[in-house]
């Protein structure tokens, strides 16, 4: 099995629609593959059709799920919840509070750009993002558009957009003790999202994790685009010794990214313990 526990639509910031998603998913050859939106289940119903739609001898599981947006210490990271129920109003409403302080952020750090000399707009991100909650990655797609970096990556340094940087703005984002709790009282499964991504800013201690591994974290995502191999053996002993499962995942992005479906993967016997865990909602299978 080829199992893919991290991946975008335009729900969020990717740019593949949740039915060509789950195209490119078959066409790349996975088994599963995980829908992770930002703070958000609103491509969940359009994959679910798409699934349901598959031609036969088309086969493909879609784990839904969301990618929280959290803080400790004044830095962030993220959580992937799978399986949980979207409905549960506490884990709702938080999810709805992150995703109204995104807009506000979002036309902060287009002025924010603006005054540092990039010609670039809010109807210009909107149209980018499309019907997807604005994120960075819009903004990093039209200061490329503008001419002002060669690439989305290149907006995330600390000239642009990484944490931390000129045009940085913080926005309300969960503690993620208390993120893994509502993820679990929603019946979910809470995994740390590239716990080692050095490039995107300052990462977390590994007190922090041992914390969130007593809070009810599953899993270390190890396996990422933005690990080197010397911090994929490191997580990898911490995961160990914290009792914690590990995953591998591409963390898609469409044509935003240059990272492909099933880039890195997850082991189907860590997937099937993830899935045990799981009480709040089913894989969608064709």
């Amino acid at each position: 099995m080829r199992i893919d526990l991290h991946a975008h639509s335009n729900a969020s910031d990717g740019t593949d629609t949740p039915a060509e998603l789950v195209a490119a998913a078959v066409a790349a050859g996975l088994d599963v593959v995980a829908l992770t939106d930002h703070d958000t289940v609103a491509g969940h119903a359009e994959a679910a059709g798409a699934v349901h739609a598959l031609p036969d001898g088309a086969r493909l599981t879609v784990v839904p799920g969301a990618e929280l947006s959290c803080v400790v210490d004044g830095i962030s990271m993220h959580l992937l919840a799978y399986l949980f129920d979207p409905a549960e109003p506490e884990f709702e409403a938080e999810r709805e509070l992150v995703r109204t302080d995104r807009f506000r952020r979002g036309r902060a750090v287009v002025e924010r750009c603006r005054e540092l000399g990039a010609d670039i707009s809010w109807e210009q991100v909107q149209r980018i993002a499309g019907a997807g909650s604005v994120g960075r990655p819009h903004i990093a797609s039209a200061l490329v558009e503008a001419g002002v970096v060669t690439t989305v990556s290149d907006a995330f340094t600390r000239d642009w957009l990484a944490n931390g940087g000129r045009a940085d703005v913080r926005k309300h984002e969960t503690d993620p003790v208390e993120a893994v709790r509502l993820v679990r009282a929603a019946g979910g499964v809470p995994v740390f999202a590239h716990p080692g991504a050095v490039k995107r800013g300052r990462t977390v201690s590994d007190q922090v994790i041992a914390d969130l591994a007593a809070a009810g974290l599953a899993a270390l995502e190890v396996d990422h685009t933005d690990h080197d191999e010397e911090t994929r053996q490191r997580l990898r002993g911490l995961a160990g010794e914290l009792g914690l499962l590990v995953t591998g995942s591409s963390d898609y992005h469409g044509s935003r990214k240059t990272v492909r479906l099933g880039e890195h993967t997850t082991d189907p016997e860590v997937y099937e313990a993830l899935l045990a865990q799981a009480t709040g909602a089913k894989p969608i299978v064709r």
